[in-house]
């Protein structure tokens, strides 16, 4: 088992695991194959205890580096990717708001591979955030009972965070081990993208759940940190990695299998000038959110090093900006790719089409429409997004 030393070893350490996942992601994504074998590759790269403080033996990386970090996974294969982005965030809420005995607890858990899933999501309910799962005191420990939709990473984590009301009818956090009695995980996600991420359904019956493992309100403690901005920068990086990856494929099927249009004038479609600008047109935007993807990391890194609820607020409307950004630039790039060659790269067998099917899905996950209001009324009204807001 790899334990990181720094942020370059964090970012050598993506770089490989992203080699392996990119060798099976076309197959992957055409048979709904689970990728067993590659998490398991994961636990052994150390990327799961990244972010554990250096106090705790870890490395304690930068928000910037996490965000490299899932951008270069993301370019082999963001359903995987996907996966540990729950993980980080997760694992950050109990390095924010756990107590002494809770963090030095799950860091050793971390340190040693194990993965956190997620359920958080529910059908049915008001909004995304609202719950019916309940979690109530039983004695000396909590009984745990609801239904989870969307519980990426949860089939085979060795915990999952579960969300639910508890008996004060305020959000609640229990972290359970996944083989606990009562919770079965259901492999019915049937998305057209993002095949891999596991995000299934989560059903939870009389769950006996420890004390030490419930993370009583934590967002009590979380109002008014990065700690919403933090996960979001994740999911950014996820699509500024689709948005690489499709070009860098795109490119490639132009460079060894596309034809030149009839009437184009050239022998090769490499040759053909428009095809070339559009290459470059395409690079300009994927540089752009890239660059904006650094500069809002670093925005976060550096609330957290204040506390300045100025840098705070600034942190999450920067997030909230190259989220809604990079979203664009993945569906757009990931579209106008099919414009470097003709009929054949619809075929199936080339896989292109997975770029666009898996950034439309994970542009799902939360309306850039939000990002993008939270961002008009920051600079027609001066009033910076609600610190409960866990979307911005």
């Amino acid at each position: 088992m790899h334990v990181l030393i720094d942020d370059e070893d964090a970012v050598r350490a993506a770089t490989a695991f992203a080699d392996v996942l990119r060798e099976g992601a076309v197959e992957r994504d055409a048979t709904g194959a689970l990728p067993y074998a590659e998490l398991e590759v994961l636990a052994r790269t150390g990327l799961l205890g990244m972010r554990v403080p250096a106090e705790y033996g870890g490395a304690g990386v930068s928000t910037a580096t996490v965000a490299e970090v899932f951008r270069v996974l993301a370019t082999a294969d963001p359903a995987v990717a996907q996966i540990p982005q729950n993980h980080v965030a997760f694992a950050d809420l109990v390095l924010r708001a756990g107590e002494p005995r809770q963090i030095a607890f799950f860091v050793r858990e971390f340190l040693a591979g194990a993965r956190l899933g997620n359920a958080l999501s529910e059908r049915g309910t008001k909004t995304s955030r609202d719950y019916r799962t309940r979690l109530v005191p039983d004695g000396d420990h909590y009984l745990l009972n609801g239904r989870k939709y969307y519980s990426t990473g949860a089939l085979t984590a060795q915990w999952i965070p579960v969300f639910a009301k508890d008996e004060l009818d305020e959000v609640s956090v229990a972290y359970v081990r996944r083989e606990t009695p009562g919770v079965v995980v259901e492999q019915d996600w049937n998305a057209f993208g993002q095949r891999a991420t596991f995000s299934g359904t989560t059903v939870l019956t009389d769950v006996v759940v420890a004390p030490d493992t419930v993370f009583r309100q934590p967002f009590r403690t979380l109002a008014g940190t990065t700690f919403s901005a933090f996960g979001q920068i994740i999911h950014a990086a996820l699509e500024v990695g689709i948005a690489r990856g499709a070009l860098r494929d795109g490119v490639e099927f132009l460079r060894e299998r596309a034809r030149p249009a009839h009437g184009s004038g050239v022998d090769r479609a490499i040759d053909d000038q428009q095809l070339i600008r559009l290459a470059g047109e395409l690079e300009i935007d994927v540089r752009a959110a890239e660059a904006f993807l650094v500069s809002a990391a670093r925005a976060v890194d550096a609330a957290d090093a204040s506390g300045d609820p100025h840098d705070v607020t600034h942190a999450r409307l920067e997030v909230a900006a190259v989220k809604a950004f990079a979203g664009r630039v993945a569906l757009d790039v990931a579209t106008r790719i099919f414009d470097f060659a003709g009929s054949s790269a619809a075929d199936r067998g080339h896989g292109l089409d997975r770029h666009w099917r898996n950034a439309r899905t994970h542009t799902l996950h939360d309306p850039a429409r939000l990002k993008e209001l939270a961002l008009g009324a920051y600079l027609v009204t001066g009033v910076g997004p609600d610190p409960a807001n866990t979307l911005i």
